[in-house]
């Protein structure tokens, strides 16, 4: 599995990101316009608010609520999020632009994929560079879900 490639401001990480491509995980199941909101708590930790439509992008909202915290200090890109009192998972920021307008979200196993952007949008050129990206990182492109906004 991939290590991240670059350390991670976690003040400019945070603000809303909108999911472009992912693994589908059953806890996402019929999930599209997915975005996911992160801020500080007053704790430090990072509260993190995940939102889908269910089954189409006007469909009933389903928002999730959880919290991060740094894992490794030194680079800012691996984290562990909770969404179930003590169980954490992890959360590595394997890639980002230094403008922090993309960036593609994994962790140790590769079982588990995201791609997000601060556009729902974003353009068909950045699109193609992020799935070669995620080629590069290893990832089967195949098992890729593209999420609808």
């Amino acid at each position: 599995m991939p290590q991240p490639a670059k350390a991670v401001e976690i003040d400019r990480y945070l603000g809303r990101w909108y999911e472009l491509f992912r693994y589908d995980a059953p806890f996402q199941k019929n999930c599209e316009a997915v975005s996911a909101d992160y801020s500080r708590n007053t704790d430090g930790s990072i509260r993190v608010v995940n939102s889908c439509r269910m089954g189409v992008i006007d469909g009933p909202l389903k928002t999730a609520i959880g919290r991060a915290k740094v894992v490794d200090p030194a680079t800012g890109a691996k984290l562990k999020v909770s969404f179930f009192g003590p169980f954490y998972g992890d959360y590595w920021v394997l890639d980002h632009d230094d403008d922090y307008q993309w960036s593609i979200v994994g962790e140790p196993s590769g079982r588990y994929l995201w791609v997000l952007s601060r556009e729902a949008e974003p353009s068909e050129t950045r699109k193609a560079m992020l799935r070669r990206r995620v080629e590069e990182l290893g990832y089967d492109w195949s098992l890729v879900r593209v999420t609808r906004h």
